[in-house]
């Protein structure tokens, strides 16, 4: 049975780690340590196995995820190349045996705490805390560290923080029928992006429906375990670009960032923050992102014919200027709406998947439903699949 009091106290003394201690199931223990009342101990026990249960891990998994996640000098030295002073690896080394020790801690340690009659049952085990520590540093630029180790998917909220996207799409590429050869170039040069490559920002553009933003997503998902992690923007955000980019810059990890349905008007203030950003501007891209867009427009600016008669005196210069943030994206692919035979094998792919008898009347009445929402897309299948069921 372990020693709860001295457990407490050797985390009081963690400094490089110290961030840990700000998560809830530690500020419970901490909670439960100090109690001086039976009932203030039960109270603050079921608050820390709460912790536990709302996690949806084990305390152990917890722990350690946390560990992981934590932003400290030690992981910032290593993700620079640097090499950590030698008083920082020493207190890495004792302050990871104590989370070992915090990891590995079950119910029956806190019998004479709290009481057997008032335990609630949680999952432990003992793991090498400091090997599994030191292996993800030893590959860091795979698993990266701080929040960005734990999801694949963040966006920026009002108060300018990168906080992760908990319920994000988990689209797989193998999910995906049709428009092959389009996901192929997005593949293609992601890989290179991986690998160190030239990679090329990249505006996917076309019909509604057919799977612009999901293809992205799915990538991301895809190559999530070699270090690729992504970072949605609003339009109204691209002000922030400089500051996320200053944010990410440093992370060995690689990023793309996101821009959803991407349009501008004639004067928008995001389109010169956008248009540096591809350009290479220093202040507005990190070596280690790329931009991927999505747009149902070609040309992202919103154009009048009476802009093209308007009284600028240089109006040619105006509107290829207009014209062609387009073509500043290395990359742009196309996808269109399917004709009947595609949009047809998407809808035998979902109706097998589906346990769905293929028939006559399947195609008959799946075509019905492309006319009823006035067009054929995968997103259109996708739909007439859910009605059936």
């Amino acid at each position: 049975m372990k020693d709860l009091k001295k457990l407490y106290y050797n985390l009081c003394m963690t400094s490089l780690l110290r961030g840990v201690l700000k998560k809830p199931v530690f500020c419970r223990f901490a909670e439960l340590c100090l109690a001086e009342s039976k009932t203030d101990k039960i109270n603050a026990y079921g608050a820390f196995v709460y912790e536990i249960y709302n996690s949806g891990l084990s305390l152990t998994d917890l722990v350690f995820r946390y560990v992981f996640e934590d932003e400290n000098a030690y992981v910032k030295a290593m993700a620079k190349g640097v090499a950590p002073d030698e008083n920082v690896k020493a207190a890495l080394s004792r302050e990871l045996a104590v989370f070992e020790d915090i990891a590995a801690l079950t119910p029956m340690d806190f019998c004479e705490l709290v009481g057997e009659e008032y335990l609630s049952p949680f999952t432990s085990s003992r793991r090498p805390l400091e090997v599994e520590y030191l292996a993800r540093i030893y590959d860091i630029s795979r698993h990266g560290y701080g929040v960005f180790a734990s999801y694949p998917m963040f966006r920026l909220n009002d108060e300018r923080e990168l906080v992760p996207i908990v319920s994000a799409d988990k689209t797989r590429i193998c999910d995906f029928v049709g428009y092959r050869e389009e996901r192929c170039r997005i593949i293609r040069n992601t890989e290179a992006f991986l690998e160190g490559k030239p990679a090329a920002n990249a505006l996917l553009c076309g019909d509604a429906g057919t799977g612009k933003s999901s293809t992205v997503k799915a990538v991301v998902n895809e190559f999530f375990d070699r270090g690729l992690r992504l970072i949605e923007l609003r339009k109204d955000q691209l002000c922030y670009l400089p500051y996320v980019m200053g944010r990410i810059s440093e992370n060995p990890l690689k990023f793309i960032i996101f821009i959803d349905d991407l349009s501008f008007n004639q004067n928008d203030d995001s389109f010169s923050m956008l248009k540096a950003a591809l350009e290479g501007s220093a202040s507005a891209r990190a070596e280690n992102s790329v931009i991927y867009a999505t747009s149902n427009r070609r040309h992202i600016i919103k154009e009048s014919f009476g802009d093209r008669d308007g009284d600028d005196v240089h109006r040619n210069d105006t509107m290829q200027e207009i014209l062609s943030l387009s073509e500043r994206f290395g990359l742009v692919v196309l996808f269109q709406r399917p004709s009947k035979n595609l949009y047809l094998e998407i809808v035998h792919e979902l109706a097998a998947r589906f346990g769905i008898e293929q028939t006559e009347e399947l195609d008959t009445r799946a075509e019905a439903f492309a006319l009823r929402r006035g067009s054929r897309s995968p997103r259109c299948a996708e739909q007439f699949i859910k009605s059936l069921l």
